[in-house]
């Protein structure tokens, strides 16, 4: 194929070690705390984490409690900073907590079923993959999820310690159909005196292998493991953590666009989380549906207006009816309202800490993920 005809592209993923993912998972563990004692507790709980401490700050207003140090310990623990010699463990980090209470000019129009703030959402699907996601971005997902299971599960790669990172170049014909992948790029944080050949050998054999379609890799793959040659500190001791800094990660590598906002730490009455969950959701079901092969949909609010102040839908080119028809029809079937948002899919439950790391979207666990909605879309 004359190389003419094709295009490449590129989405990245960092794992549950990763310094702004271990702050992503804190900021969301603390929304669940507080959710599972009170469900109506309006949460906005940012993180920064750096060698040897951990700083939780935000806005939260809440009739129950949680013994914060003890929970951020927790989750440190469970993704695996567990040894001294990070420079930055469970047990012996500082976590000095600057919350505040939420601003009572916002709540007036949080309480009254409005906006938390203004903003535009995106949500995107597409029928590239099983999960009606983009393949570069699932597969970057499944690499670092794939080191993480390695460490914590098996003694394959017993070297292995919590931050890495992935990246993941597909090759496309013009019209948009997979021919393979062209580059992986991985980076694994290591024990000190572990051959960099052996790293990558085991890297390509034991994660690549088993994540990656046999039929999407070829003889020119190009592969780069640990391409600096030494990747031992890690962490937030070799960078510092922040809520709020993968969202493409978060989202869809790049494929699509992305709002304002970023997801972790904030209850649903914030429309950057919940309403780029329902725009996923719907445009998830249209996918599925087979109205389009292809979905991007734009929400947008302002704070202390329930109803979106837009909807626009674009199928680019993949669909017979006209995006103005279907943003036309979910305007007047759908109930985009924070809080008609909240009860369709259940946000006010515990389960926020999940989606903090390995993307929000296509994994089937999440109720925005569901295909409940196909009869609506086919009365179009």
């Amino acid at each position: 194929m004359d190389r003419r005809d094709s295009y490449l592209f590129t989405s990245e993923s960092v794992s549950e070690g990763h310094p702004d993912k271990i702050c992503d998972q804190v900021s969301d563990a603390v929304l669940d705390a507080l959710l599972a004692d009170d469900p109506n507790s309006r949460v906005a709980c940012e993180c920064f984490a750096a060698t040897g401490m951990i700083v939780v700050g935000g806005e939260i207003t809440t009739n129950t409690y949680c013994d914060l140090p003890k929970l951020v310990r927790s989750v440190i623990e469970d993704i695996g900073y567990v040894n001294a010699e990070y420079r930055f463990d469970a047990w012996s980090c500082s976590v000095i907590n600057v919350i505040n209470q939420q601003s009572a000019d916002i709540a007036l129009g949080v309480d009254t079923g409005g906006a938390g703030d203004q903003g535009m959402m995106f949500g995107y699907a597409c029928s590239e993959t099983d999960e009606l996601m983009p393949a570069p971005i699932m597969y970057a997902h499944k690499l670092v999820e794939k080191l993480a299971h390695i460490r914590k599960n098996t003694e394959l790669m017993p070297y292995l310690r919590p931050d890495s990172k992935s990246q993941v170049t597909f090759k496309y014909t013009a019209g948009n159909e997979i021919i393979g992948v062209d580059t992986i790029v991985i980076s694994t944080q290591h024990d000190p005196g572990v051959e960099q050949s052996q790293i990558k050998a085991d890297v390509i054999e034991h994660v690549v292998k088993s994540i990656i379609p046999a039929d999407y890799l070829s003889d020119s793959t190009v592969y780069h493991v640990n391409p600096t040659g030494l990747f031992e500190i890690g962490g937030p001791h070799g960078d510092t953590g922040l809520t709020g800094r993968k969202i493409i990660v978060d989202t869809y590598g790049g494929r699509a666009p992305h709002g304002g906002g970023a997801f972790s730490g904030k209850d649903p009455t914030k429309v950057d989380r919940s309403a780029a969950y329902a725009s996923r959701h719907i445009a998830k079901n249209i996918v599925a549906a087979g109205i389009a092969k292809e979905c991007t949909i734009q929400l947008s609010y302002a704070i202390g207006v329930a109803q979106p102040v837009s909807i626009q839908v674009s199928t680019n080119g993949t669909s017979e009816i006209h995006g103005i028809e279907i943003a036309r029809f979910i305007k007047d079937n759908i109930d985009l309202t924070p809080k008609g948002i909240i009860e369709r899919l259940g946000l006010k439950r515990p389960i926020y800490r999940k989606t903090a790391a390995y993307g929000h979207f296509g994994r089937s666990e999440f109720p925005w993920e569901k295909l409940d909605m196909g009869d609506t879309f086919r009365k179009m």
